[in-house]
Parts: structure tokens; C-alpha cells; sequence
């Protein structure tokens, strides 16, 4: 039981400590949208989440290429991941942004899709926090019985 709680809670700090990070790079790229030559980069927060969390997994989604593998969990499942996929390698799962026109400076930064990030990116964080009030209050409750 205490490993079943626990795990919950890890998974969610594990979640919490990523989405902080995310924050960080595009906020990153919000503050260098001016900057020539300057190229915007996001995480791949369902990978770096599997990894941090030691599940692995087949599925990758790339938010800022818009690449997705689904997993292969039977012997009838076909195997179609393209091979741009190899681009989100790393322990931070760094990905650069694909441009959406070219700009005569060099820089990526798309500014209507980074704030739409960083604010969907906000609403994430603050869920995650909310849920593990909810857990930890829960545990209290039970510890403290009625």
C-alpha cells in the first residue's frame, strides 16, 4: 500500500519537476525571440515523463514537429516510426522548433505558438500541483482516521 501511494506521488513530482523545466525553455524562447539566428527548442514531455519515470515505451510525441510512434504492444502491430524521430534524443528531450516561415534573421521563435505553449503549459503545471494537494491531503485524512 505505502508503495502504491508513494509511487503515485513520485510520478507526479517526476511530472511537476518537467513541466517546470518546459517552463524554463519556453520562456526561454519568449525572451529570445528577438535574438538573430536565435533557435526555439520545447520538450518532448511525454518521452522525458516516460523516461524519468523508468517506462520506456514506444510512444514518442514531438510538440513541436507534430511526430508521434505508437507502441507496438502485440506481435500483429506494424512498426511505422519515421526516422526524424531520432532527432528527440537525450535526457532532456530537447527538440528544435520546425519554422513556420522562414524569417531573414535565422530565428524560430514563433511567438503566438510559444505563449499558446507556455499558457497550456502553466494550466499543466498548476494541475499537476493541485493533484498532489489533493493526494497528500488525502494521505493526512487517512492517517488521521475520522
Amino acid at each position: 500500500m505505502l508503495n502504491r501511494l508513494t509511487s503515485t506521488l513520485n510520478f507526479q513530482s517526476e511530472a511537476l519537476t518537467l513541466r517546470s523545466e518546459r517552463q524554463r525553455v519556453l520562456a526561454s524562447n519568449i525572451a529570445n525571440a528577438d535574438t538573430p539566428g536565435y533557435q526555439a527548442r520545447d520538450i518532448s514531455f511525454a518521452q522525458a515523463l516516460r523516461e524519468a519515470t523508468g517506462q520506456g515505451g514506444d510512444l514518442t510525441v514531438t510538440s513541436m514537429g507534430g511526430v508521434a510512434r505508437l507502441a507496438t504492444t502485440a506481435a500483429g502491430h506494424l512498426s511505422a516510426a519515421p526516422a526524424s524521430l531520432d532527432r528527440t534524443v537525450g535526457t532532456a528531450q530537447l527538440a528544435y522548433a520546425q519554422p513556420a516561415q522562414t524569417n531573414l534573421d535565422g530565428n524560430s521563435v514563433d511567438m503566438d505558438r510559444e505563449r499558446a505553449a507556455f499558457a497550456d503549459n502553466s494550466v499543466k503545471y498548476e494541475a499537476t500541483l493541485r493533484f498532489i494537494n489533493g493526494s497528500v491531503r488525502t494521505m493526512l485524512d487517512a492517517i488521521k482516521g475520522q
